[in-house]
């Protein structure tokens, strides 16, 4: 006895047959051709309903040579930053029919995990990079967006990203406006670190203030948020307001201020970058700087689209502003506090 599940899957010939019509008229049909009579395409979509046929993505891609996948290549799975900008390219890209694969790249002790070789392999159509890239992204011959600020560039690749100057100057106008001149930064190691860090920087000596930052080779994660911000609280006694990285780094920071016998905000405010789920948490209720992962993941999207359809367009450059959102980890230095100064309003800001 044949039970259900060994039933064979109807294919396009079947359909084709139900319907009365060609396997080429089926093709037309399933790829919403404008070519096809409303009675033919009606007795098609009829013959669909009745087998119960599913289109073969495999068989479809070959016809095609295209995968329908886009490739997003991240440098580090623990930073919650990449799952809104994944929603982003994920919302844009599927009523399109695109899928969106995640692979990580980064080197460990001397041996490259590489992302572009497995998605060589598996041919996707175009790709997305969220990581710092090398010699591997060279000549990769499909349309390709590099998100953020890196190091190396990639040659012919869109580039978007957020603001990050702004939001760096939203924040340092935050802090001097609640009265803060002891400000550190622990950064680390890549491009948005390391623009984050000059920004500071700048800031800071323009306002006649020391620059105070400490983590330039560390890793962009909660353990280099530990580390730069035990460093910096030894190096520096007497800050009153810490701004790291990124809300992972924030994490290790607020670690180490614990241990150390801070209270935040009583004693240091805390103040990340990303407005990440991390940063939402009851735990940490981050002051941040919010770069609007997800519409950056639409805007790297959208040139994907573009780039797909015209492959000989030239290639553009998005820059998404940035907002501040205040939380409760940023308050009025304890000396202000104690001699009744009022910090006041400054900058676009979200609460």
């Amino acid at each position: 006895m044949t039970s259900p599940s060994s039933k064979p899957r109807p294919t396009i010939y079947d359909v084709a047959r139900e319907a009365g019509v060609s396997k080429s008229l089926v093709s037309l049909v399933l790829n919403n051709s404008p070519l096809v009579a409303e009675a033919k395409r009606e007795a098609v979509r009829d013959a669909i309903r009745k087998l119960g046929y599913r289109r073969s993505q495999a068989a479809s891609s070959l016809a095609s040579n295209r995968t329908r996948t886009i490739g997003l290549v991240i440098d580090d799975f623990r930073n919650p930053w990449f799952v809104e900008l994944l929603n982003g390219l994920r919302t844009t890209m599927g009523p399109h029919g695109f899928h969106v694969a995640v692979r990580e790249h980064f080197t460990l002790g001397g041996a490259t995990m590489n992302a572009i070789d497995g998605f060589r392999d598996t041919q996707v159509d175009a790709l997305v990079v969220a990581a710092e890239p090398g010699r591997d992204f060279e000549d990769l011959g499909i349309p390709t967006v590099l998100e953020g600020t890196r190091c190396n560039t990639i040659e012919g690749a869109d580039l978007i990203g957020s603001d990050q100057a702004q939001g760096v100057n939203l924040l340092m106008e935050h802090l001097r406006s609640l009265g803060h001149e002891r400000i550190g930064h622990v950064t680390g190691a890549g491009g948005s670190a390391d623009i984050r860090r000059r920004a500071y920087s700048e800031l800071m000596e323009s306002a006649g203030l020391e620059p105070l930052v400490n983590g330039s080779t560390n890793p962009t994660n909660e353990e280099g948020g530990y580390l730069g911000t035990a460093e910096l609280l030894r190096t520096h006694p007497g800050l009153t307001a810490v701004f790291t990285a990124n809300d992972t780094m924030a994490l290790g920071a607020r670690a180490a201020l614990r241990e150390t016998g801070y209270e935040v905000p009583g004693d240091v405010s805390l103040i990340g970058f990303d407005n990440s789920q991390l940063a939402r948490s009851r735990f940490l209720d981050l002051t941040t700087v919010d770069n609007h992962a997800f519409d950056v993941g639409v805007a790297c999207a959208e040139a994907l689209l573009r780039r797909i359809a015209d492959p000989g367009a030239s290639p553009g450059h998005v820059t998404i502003p940035t907002s501040l959102v205040i939380r409760t980890s940023s308050a009025t230095p304890r000396t202000r506090r104690a001699g009744g100064a009022e910090p006041r309003a400054h900058g676009p800001v979200e609460q």
